[in-house]
């Protein structure tokens, strides 16, 4: 049978009209898709999207009165915040002289380093509080690391009068140091220092100072963390953490509440890159005020004396000595000729509070004996073999010698 034949016999004739009927099919139905996206708008029927709704009115008043608060603060702080423009001398060679020295060597006109290090300008940039004022005289309270080395210091108000600094004192210990300055000028604004105890984490935290040098900068987050450790040195253990955006330039500046209140100058930041990424750390301002009085009054700070030292037992050592849940700080070692020692305090006994304030840690002892001046007589709350008893102790004033001659320690 030929193939003609085979094509238009009755079976092949019903495959033939099925697959024709297949053809228009489609092709019927890519017509209408066509026609169907060439004419979108007339064919299909687009839902409306319906209109925002408003805030209600308590949501909005809620909004601006937050808004009004952060202005008062920003209008009550910033005019007692102030930038120092820093001129010290180093010495060596000028960072950043020849970044590329690494891959190409020494330039043939670049200084030789190998030679004797030479002295050389050194500027820097950070901030201040003017804490006080006494005449003519303005105090301005800082981080020793912003004025250390200073030759010449200039202080530049909020409304960018500027004026000769002279450095009154300063303390490595503490980071702080104080700042003068003489006008006349009625118009300098002190600022109101707060109570930094009372700080509780979520609370709103106002960093004011002049980060890289952008002047007057407000930038506002929450207390993140109280008693932080750390620092670049790692000498201060009672840091406020914060996530308000601090910056180089800021060193100095305050930390203030939702009330305006100074509750903390911005000390530092941890960061890799330099610039902030929400960990910020302040020295509470509590922490500064007998500072302040002492750096005015003589440029040093003086610190009080027990002769002790202190540590942290385990749980077993808590347990025998019936110190409860733990929180006070453990006395190890007593120097023989120290106040402590005169006292009658001993190894082995556990602090619980200074004149009737609790003691949770070491550190916060450290810094509440600290705190106190020379003479002061001060009652120990205490735990001796599982016994709570009170000891009162004349406190002396802490001198490097006497505090380092481990040669007089009473061991326990």
């Amino acid at each position: 049978m030929s193939f003609t034949k085979n094509l238009f016999s009755r079976k092949f004739f019903l495959v033939n009209l099925v697959l024709v009927g297949i053809m228009i099919g489609f092709l019927a139905a890519f017509s209408i898709l066509a026609g169907g996206s060439r004419d979108s708008g007339s064919a299909v029927a687009h839902a409306e999207s319906a209109p925002p709704v408003p805030p209600t009115s308590q949501v909005i008043d809620q909004a601006v009165a937050l808004q009004s608060a952060f202005n008062y603060v920003a209008d009550s702080v910033l005019p007692s915040v102030v930038e120092l423009d820093v001129v010290g001398t180093g010495t060596g060679a000028p960072s950043g002289q020849f970044p590329w020295r690494f891959f190409f060597g020494n330039p043939q006109d670049a200084p030789d380093e190998s030679q004797a290090p030479k002295q050389y300008e050194e500027r820097g940039l950070g901030s201040g509080i003017i804490v006080r004022r006494a005449g003519k005289k303005v105090f301005i309270l800082t981080n020793n690391h912003v004025v250390m080395g200073a030759t010449t210091i200039t202080v530049k108000l909020h409304d960018e009068r500027e004026f000769q600094g002279t450095l009154v004192g300063f303390d490595e210990r503490k980071d702080l140091a104080i700042v003068s300055i003489e006008t006349a000028d009625k118009d300098i604004r002190v600022a109101t220092l707060g109570n930094s105890d009372a700080l509780k984490v979520g609370d709103w935290a106002i960093a004011i100072g002049s980060p890289f040098g952008l002047f007057s900068s407000v930038t506002a987050g929450i207390v993140s963390a109280i008693g932080r450790d750390g620092g670049p040195d790692g000498n201060i253990n009672d840091f406020i953490q914060t996530d308000a955006a601090i910056n180089r330039g800021n060193s100095g500046g305050a930390l203030a509440n939702i009330r305006g209140e100074i509750v903390g100058i911005n000390t530092w930041i941890a960061s890799d890159t330099g610039g902030s990424i929400g960990l910020g750390f302040s020295i509470p301002i509590n922490n500064a005020t007998r500072a302040i009085d002492d750096l005015i009054a003589r440029g040093t700070v003086r610190y009080g004396w027990l002769g002790v030292l202190l540590s942290t037992p385990d749980r077993t050592t808590l347990s025998e000595l019936g110190a409860g849940e733990g929180k006070g700080a453990f006395i190890g070692h007593v120097f023989s000729d120290g106040p402590a020692g005169k006292a009658g305090l001993q190894p082995g006994d556990f602090v619980l509070a200074v004149d009737g304030k609790a003691v949770a840690t070491v550190d916060q002892l450290v810094r509440i004996v600290g705190d106190l001046p020379a003479g002061r007589s001060t009652v120990f709350s205490l735990v001796r073999d599982g016994k709570k008893i009170d000891v009162k102790v004349m406190i002396d004033e802490r001198k490097e010698s006497s505090a380092a001659d481990y040669s007089k320690l009473w061991p326990g």
